[in-house]
């Protein structure tokens, strides 16, 4: 089963991060014969990097070895839901900050899959993540 790869970490190879590019490759080097994917919302994400251009977009992911599109289902909008709620209701209590809604789009896209790859755990509470 594939993992879902995170905005950031491709944002790290294609821009050649100093600080990050080597170990964002090598993670996904690693997890590569699992199946990397992307969400929608991270697709829609990247489209400032590449310019709007989405040929140079794909041509970038498949040479990542992302597997580009990857469909939003039912279950999705569902997850999302539930993250959303959970997420208000901890917010008006004043036990949780703020929270885009990208990230939690991406979090219940993820959660059908073995995880998520990413730098920021801790915007991805309710799903698996890698960390590196």
């Amino acid at each position: 089963m594939a993992w879902v790869v995170d905005t950031c970490v491709l944002l790290d190879i294609h821009s050649a991060d100093p600080q990050f590019a080597q170990s964002s490759a090598d993670c996904l080097a690693t997890h590569l014969s699992d199946g990397l994917i992307i969400s929608p919302v991270t697709y829609v994400e990247l489209a400032p990097a590449f310019g709007g251009n989405m040929k140079l977009q794909e041509q970038f992911l498949a040479e990542v070895g992302i597997e580009w599109p990857s469909p939003w289902i039912l279950q999705d909008t569902m997850n999302a839901h539930c993250l959303w709620f959970s997420h208000i209701e901890k917010k008006r209590s004043g036990s949780e900050s703020k929270r885009p809604i990208a990230d939690v789009f991406i979090s219940a896209f993820a959660q059908r899959f073995q995880g998520l790859i990413t730098r920021n755990p801790k915007d991805f509470g309710a799903v698996r993540v890698v960390v590196f």
